[in-house]
């Protein structure tokens, strides 16, 4: 492990694998592009489960769980679905000492294993709507792999659904988008964007594509998650159909939507500094860490006496852990600073006598006095850091993102790191015209973006209004 971390201004890509390495979330594994996921990073995916399925099934949304290998013949029944995936897939072709009669593929997505099964659950209109999410492991052969952002396999959610109206499907995704955006900007303390995908940008197979956008520290944009309005393009495929009211035989429409471990990236990528790790609280493992400091056996027995009583008041309201162990206190200090631990409460001898401890808050290394058992102190800060790192968030992407008029203007913006809000005449032509100068792409189009007349800024035909325009991770 490196003693030091890169500065953000030096190498943005270096700090990146920097902190998780100091605050020791993840390390690569034995195979390219894969992930060893350490406990305290493991942390951070437990808590963004429990949260998310917890309100997911608040929305009726039940569990299950699908086979991971699928016949090739699968992807192969929604044509634009296997032309999207198809350079990204693994293929089991050997198994049980023999070649295999048909390709397994390891599945990049499970649209097509759980559709097949679909059209076997649904007969009626009773049977829907069907609400569907599994938590699970997937496979996208990856070029250019980074811890968390883009590794060949990842853990994900993927929720699926079936209706009866395309009305009702529609509603569902843009429902499971807010979800998304509520875990974003309450959790995780990140302001984010939604809106629609592109014609180009959109999930392979589906009628819409919606998602919420993320702007890193560096101006680069991160699709946090999305949501797919998948039309009846896959009901088609394998044959999901209902009798409705009337007796009469029709096509659900359906949805998908999905985010993945990505999200811890986005959240490192978003809020730390070049001293580590930066957690806001409520995503936090460990939100308060308390130090202990004595001079002697004595004063050992005293000081350790009073942060375990310490620990089991403060554990009513926050997850709380004591570090015992041996070593000098500047040295423990350092460890919780690189692990982002929101709180550090010192507690020595005297602060014992005096029945006071000393509160250090992470995200601006103010220090707080609290006199007795002043709890409310604590509770105040731990909300506090958590507003104070998204309203840190939104200002940062206030700057970071430019509108710009002139093709120019858009050019010197992208290169200077910038994301932007540009007119585009929604040509896909245009779109790779623009990707291949300028690397950046259209992240969405903002559904509170205000529409307004104007010229694509590259080829200078109508406009309705204003794109997000972004180089990505």
């Amino acid at each position: 492990m490196k003693e030091s971390i890169t500065p953000r201004a030096t190498d943005f890509s270096e700090w990146y694998q920097d902190v998780i390495d100091a605050a020791d979330l993840a390390e690569h594994g034995p195979v390219r592009g894969t992930m060893v996921i350490k406990p305290y990073g493991y942390a951070l995916w437990e808590a963004t489960q429990k949260y998310l399925d917890t309100k997911f099934k608040e929305t009726g949304v039940q569990n299950a769980y699908f086979p991971m290998l699928i016949p090739e013949s699968f992807l192969k029944r929604e044509e634009h679905h296997v032309e999207g995936f198809s350079p990204e897939v693994a293929v089991v072709t050997y198994a049980g000492g023999k070649e295999l009669e048909e390709p397994l593929v390891v599945r990049p997505t499970s649209e097509t294993i759980m559709y097949d099964v679909f059209s076997r659950w649904i007969r009626s209109h009773r049977d829907l709507p069907l609400l569907i999410n599994q938590w699970a492991n997937v496979v996208r052969w990856e070029m250019r792999p980074r811890l968390f952002m883009r590794t060949t396999e990842f853990l994900w959610q993927e929720g699926h659904t079936a209706h009866a109206t395309e009305q009702e499907a529609d509603e569902r995704a843009r429902q499971m988008l807010e979800v998304y955006q509520r875990f974003a900007e309450d959790v995780m303390a990140i302001p984010v964007i939604p809106g629609q995908k592109s014609e180009s940008e959109k999930f392979a197979g589906a009628l819409h594509t919606y998602t919420i956008v993320a702007i890193m520290q560096d101006g680069k944009a991160l699709q946090f998650a999305t949501s797919h309005n998948l039309g009846q393009n896959f009901a088609k495929a394998f044959d999901v159909k209902f009798t409705d009211e009337s007796n009469n035989s029709a096509y659900v429409w359906q949805t998908s939507w999905g985010l993945s471990t990505r999200t811890i990236g986005g959240l490192i990528m978003v809020h730390s500094d070049d001293k580590g790790l930066v957690l806001p609280p409520r995503i936090a493992p460990i939100q308060i860490v308390i130090i202990p400091i004595w001079r002697d056996e004595e004063t050992k027995e005293k000081v350790l006496k009073k942060t375990e009583e310490l620990r089991d008041e403060l554990s009513v309201f926050a997850r709380v852990h004591i570090d015992a162990r041996d070593g000098r206190p500047g040295e423990k200090h350092y460890h919780w600073e690189k692990k982002g631990v929101p709180i550090r409460i010192e507690l020595g001898p005297r602060d014992v006598d005096n029945n006071t401890m000393v509160l250090v808050r992470r995200d601006n290394g103010e220090k707080i006095l609290t006199e007795g058992k002043d709890f409310g102190k604590v509770e105040e800060a731990l909300g506090d850091i958590q507003n104070n790192l998204y309203a840190k968030a939104l200002a940062r992407n206030e700057q970071k993102i430019k509108k710009v008029d002139t093709w120019d203007e858009f050019k010197q913006a992208i290169e200077d790191g910038f994301a932007v809000l540009a007119h585009w005449s929604k040509d896909a032509g245009v779109e790779q015209k623009i990707k291949e100068e300028t690397k950046a792409t259209v992240r969405c189009i903002p559904f509170n973006q205000e529409m307004e007349s104007g010229k694509c800024v590259y080829s200078g035909e109508p406009s309705e209004g204003r794109v997000l325009f972004a180089r990505a991770y």
